[in-house]
């Protein structure tokens, strides 16, 4: 009798472990408009990297009239900056598209999405997956998010 007891107790566990496997997700998106609206405007985000490797092929907008990935980089003591079309994201890490490393450039944000003060992205993975991310909008000058949230962290002490 012993012999049927211990399959059936660990039969639950077994099967948990069988779940669908963490998926890739994007968070912390924003974009810092351009105090000119003749010139690109500017997003970041994190992406996690799910249980498998997959690369963020693009990113597509509604509201704006053309996005691009790109990274800054020092060639020859300045600074510069070049599109890519292609950024891998590792199983179970982080790419950050962040201020002076990658990041989105997205030309023309149109004036709804700046009223909302927000806007819907839409990034294209390889492995097939769309995943659709609002991303906040701040205006020219203001602080970014992180900086924000942690201006406010520590305004508790």
């Amino acid at each position: 009798m012993r012999a049927y007891f211990i399959p059936i107790v660990l039969a639950p566990l077994m099967l948990a472990a069988c779940g669908d496997p963490a998926p890739t997700y994007i968070d912390q998106a924003w974009v810092r408009l351009s105090p000119n609206k003749d010139m690109p405007s500017s997003g970041y985000f994190v992406a996690h990297g799910g249980d498998a490797d997959t690369a963020l092929r693009g990113v597509l907008t509604d509201y704006a009239l053309k996005v691009e990935m790109h990274e800054s980089m020092s060639e020859g003591g300045k600074m510069t900056m070049k599109p890519i079309d292609n950024v891998p994201i590792p199983a179970k890490s982080k790419v950050a598209f962040a201020p002076g490393g990658k990041h989105l450039m997205l030309w023309g944000v149109n004036d709804t999405a700046i009223g909302r003060g927000k806007m819907t992205l839409t990034f294209l993975l390889a492995n097939g997956d769309r995943l659709l991310v609002d991303a906040v909008i701040q205006k020219p000058g203001a602080a970014d998010p992180a900086t924000a949230a942690m201006a406010e962290d520590h305004s508790q002490h």
